[in-house]
């Protein structure tokens, strides 16, 4: 992922660290993630296409991550959290199944 360039709205980043605790930083790393899990996100695809990933941070902590795509060298942080019980446990048998 290192060929990609992450932008975010530094606003939106500031208050979802507050709220969530994680940092758009911290969420860039979910890419690297070989085991990371990737969707296409229908319920939030209106005006744009967006996507989630759920992947391990370098801090070790399963997060998931909302992004678009706006060209093919931007990768836009939309928003990160951590995962719950659900996708933590879809993750893990994902990785397992590999």
């Amino acid at each position: 992922m290192s060929h990609y360039r992450f932008a975010w709205d530094p606003d939106k980043a500031h208050s979802n660290a507050q709220k969530h605790g994680v940092s758009f930083d911290e969420a860039k790393a979910v890419f690297e993630d070989l085991w990371a899990i990737q969707s296409f996100d229908v319920d939030h695809s209106l005006n744009e296409d967006r996507f989630m990933i759920i992947g391990r941070s370098e801090r070790e902590r399963l997060l998931v991550v909302s992004f678009t795509v706006p060209d093919y060298q931007t990768i836009r942080i939309i928003s990160a959290r951590r995962a719950q019980i659900q996708e933590r446990k879809s993750y893990e048998e994902k990785s397992r199944s590999r």
